[in-house]
């Protein structure tokens, strides 16, 4: 999970409540689902937060979650905003694989050590979630009083977003004493060589200039000419991407966080060669909530103006209406900064966080009936007890994973006729890279756990039943979801034999026939690969990883392993 560093001083201070100690703060945190991990060197805390908040990947989004808690503030909060004084004009020449800009200026805002520390870690945390590491929208700060805008026609100074050659207009990007062109940027800058497969394969580079020369090479690093620093009052922020909904919306929470140190918003306006808009967008949204629905998944009585407090309470709004059918809604009002609220779930849920989760009573459901272990859930708990006895560790996964750890890493191609080579069943809006599909076998997850424990003493035997999933038109939900048995063996000594051993023994103790034809897998060794066949049908995949695999997970010793579908014990 994501971690976000918190000065707890500084928190008590934005808050208003110098009396909490660091314990009472801790569990004031926990109640808006933020755990503490731990401290930094410098004493900060280490918070664990759901990646789909945002808005709390800063000090400022923290202390306002808070104040909310705290009952200081109350329902929707929207920073007014002063007229556009300044203009971004985007060229036709900007490449097509990046098209879209949006910006803000920032007056008035007072920074110091700390506050500039938390601007620059938000804005790190949001190329990290959103922007997909600057993949799909980066973020550029810069002093203001270091930009010259252009003369424009309607008398507003404007800065232009265009497409340069790779070897055109030199500038001194931070961190450097030299001028470098983009693609001397990309070769020879650290920061440039880290980013540079965004923009490698671009005929022509992003690049934002004023009327002095290029300050900013989009999403690479900006100019050291416009550097910000605890001198700097007035900003001019400028975020470019792939798609105007994602950058807009990290705009807003840039902006929301730089308006609770009481800077002023000013508008910019964005110049298409084809439309115009205003930004930033600070318009809120609507969702629909029913009464019944809220205490159905709460279980409990609400009065509706205690829902309305709930609401004012959770940073929303709630308004009551009548549904269609009679019933008694609420039009729930989202504000700018929460990105997360896709359904009415997710408003029922902040509801439940203000009534306070501890403070339901649990009650047993009024049904006539006795739970008991469903019939699959014995077999995998008898499965697992087996690999466990056969000497593996038991592990649980994520279900998601990326297209990269699923095909590219284990040299699978998608939708490819070999164990796990399934279409993918993937997310549409997905909040991190790493997680991107639902994963359609068990192996690769295994893979990556022995990656990240390359400094453990061997042999490392690990064993998973997991969920996997992959697109299947003749399903009636279109997906195939199935539970698979997954088993890796890493030593010096690690061979097929070894993991055939493990395999028929698994057999064995639930009576089933197992055989192992020879086949051809790329993920492992050619001769040294064969299809699990049980009971006679085809369900799973032994064999012997291959040393190309290997590599690519900085294994440096032998792995065998196999995979196969749990119904096929039963």
């Amino acid at each position: 999970m994501p971690t976000v560093d918190i000065d707890p001083d500084e928190l008590r201070e934005l808050t208003g409540k110098d009396e909490k100690g660091d314990e009472e703060l801790k569990e004031d945190l926990f109640g808006l689902g933020l755990e503490f991990e731990g401290r930094t060197e410098d004493g900060e805390f280490e918070l664990e937060f759901a990646p789909d908040r945002l808005d709390r990947l800063s000090v400022e989004g923290v202390a306002r979650s808070l104040s909310y808690q705290y009952g200081d503030s109350r329902g929707v909060h929207v920073p007014s905003t002063n007229k556009p004084d300044w203009t971004i004009q985007v060229d036709e020449s900007v490449p097509e694989e990046r098209p879209y800009v949006t910006g803000a200026v920032i007056r008035d805002v007072d920074l110091d050590e700390e506050s500039l520390d938390s601007l620059i870690q938000l804005q790190e945390k949001l190329h990290a979630t959103m922007g997909r590491k600057r993949a799909k929208g980066a973020i550029g700060i810069h002093d203001l009083t270091m930009l010259k805008g252009r003369a424009a026609t309607e008398g507003n100074p404007t800065i232009d977003y265009v497409g340069v050659e790779p070897d055109g207009d030199r500038f001194v990007p931070l961190d450097s004493d030299a001028e470098l062109t983009p693609a001397e940027v990309l070769e020879e800058h650290p920061t440039g060589e880290t980013y540079a497969d965004l923009v490698s394969e671009y005929e022509r580079y992003p690049a934002i200039y004023d009327d002095i020369g290029l300050f900013s090479f989009p999403p690479v690093i900006n100019g050291r000419r416009t550097e910000v620093s605890t001198d700097s009052r007035d900003l001019f922020v400028e975020m470019t991407g792939t798609d105007q909904w994602t950058i807009d919306r990290m705009l807003n929470i840039v902006c929301y966080a730089l308006a609770a140190r009481g800077a002023t918003l000013e508008e910019v306006t964005i110049e298409y060669p084809d439309h115009e808009i205003v930004r930033p967008d600070l318009s809120t949204k609507e969702k629909t909530v029913a009464h019944d629905r809220i205490e159905t998944i709460l279980g409990i009585e609400l009065a509706p103006d205690e829902v309305i407090d709930l609401a004012e309470r959770s940073g929303l709004e709630a308004a009551k209406e009548e549904g269609d059918d009679g019933d008694l809604v609420y039009e729930v009002t989202i504000p700018p900064y929460r990105v997360d609220v896709l359904h009415p779930l997710d408003v029922i849920d902040d509801l439940g966080r203000a009534y306070g989760f501890n403070e339901l009573e649990p009650k047993y459901p009024d049904v006539g009936t006795v739970g008991g272990r469903h019939e699959r859930s014995r077999l995998e708990r008898s499965v697992r007890e087996q690999l466990v006895g056969l000497g593996f560790e038991d592990l649980l996964n994520f279900h998601m994973i990326s297209e990269e750890e699923n095909y590219e890493r284990v040299d699978v191609e998608p939708d490819a006729d070999v164990y796990g080579g399934g279409k993918p069943a993937t997310i549409k809006g997905p909040y991190s890279e790493d997680f991107t599909m639902l994963r359609t076998w068990v192996t690769p997850s295994l893979l990556m756990v022995l990656e990240r424990n390359t400094h453990r003493a061997y042999p490392q035997d690990l064993a998973e039943i997991g969920f996997t999933a992959e697109v299947d038109e003749s399903e009636n939900t279109g997906i195939a979801e199935r539970r698979r048995v997954g088993a890796v063996l890493a030593s010096h000594e690690a061979g097929y034999e070894d993991a055939k051993a493990r395999l028929q023994a698994l057999c064995r103790r639930f009576d089933v026939d197992l055989e192992t034809p020879p086949t051809e897998h790329p993920t492992f060794i050619s001769g040294r690969t064969a299809s699990v066949v049980i009971d006679g049908e085809e369900v799973g995949v032994i064999g012997e990883v291959h040393p190309k695999v290997l590599v690519e997970h900085d294994l440096e010793v032998p792995v065998s392993g196999f995979e196969f579908d749990l119904a096929a014990l039963q």
